[in-house]
């Protein structure tokens, strides 16, 4: 079942709907910090926030979901191994058109996929450079690449879904497309070129 069509189902309600979107993991100042402060007091009072915690355990867990079906994908469409692939991240930041990177899954999945091997570039219109990186220093240094490049990789992830982003020029590139934020939505593409996570 494709979860977009669900959310988009669901939003034909007239009343009381708020979406919630998944994607690449959380990040920025508050979620993947500010509910443990509750589970840390909970502890004292001998109170089990286990909802709190088991939440958190997915949340963290999706940037190597999102590795494991870039991975996937690539072995059965394209014959190759993560190890011999060149990957562009399109988006650094934690959400949509900020430049924040605080706790961002991109830098999770970037790191994650340069520890196995795989050349990674990313794109990202409001951070040219990755200036500071206190969880990854080896990121530091890295540009953001011409988008325009997408179709001399291997794969694309859509991991930050800014509004400055051509998406036709992804959709056309010819390459494997991991899109995590429905960022291509109905965009009729081979399921053996865009795959949702």
């Amino acid at each position: 079942m494709d979860v977009w069509e669900v959310l988009d189902a669901a939003a034909t309600t007239p009343f009381g709907f708020m979406p919630f979107c998944p994607g690449p993991g959380v990040g920025g100042h508050c979620i993947p910090v500010d509910p443990f402060y509750l589970t840390w007091k909970a502890q004292q009072f001998g109170v089990s926030s286990r909802l709190v915690e088991f939440a958190g355990e997915i949340n963290r867990s999706m940037p190597l979901r999102v590795v494991a079906k870039l991975a996937k994908a690539l072995s059965r469409h394209q014959h190759i191994s993560l190890d011999q692939s060149q990957v562009l991240i399109v988006g650094l930041s934690y959400k949509k058109n900020v430049a924040d990177m605080r706790e961002s899954p991109s830098l999770e999945i970037f790191n994650a996929l340069s520890e196995i091997g795989c050349k990674v570039s990313y794109h990202d219109p409001l951070i040219a450079k990755i200036e500071s990186c206190s969880k990854f220093p080896e990121l530091v240094g890295k540009n953001s690449v011409e988008l325009q490049m997408a179709s001399t990789f291997d794969a694309t992830i859509i991991a930050t879904d800014h509004d400055d982003i051509d998406y036709n020029e992804i959709a056309q590139s010819g390459c494997l497309v991991i899109d995590t934020r429905n960022a291509l939505g109905s965009r009729s593409l081979s399921p053996s070129i865009l795959i949702k996570a």
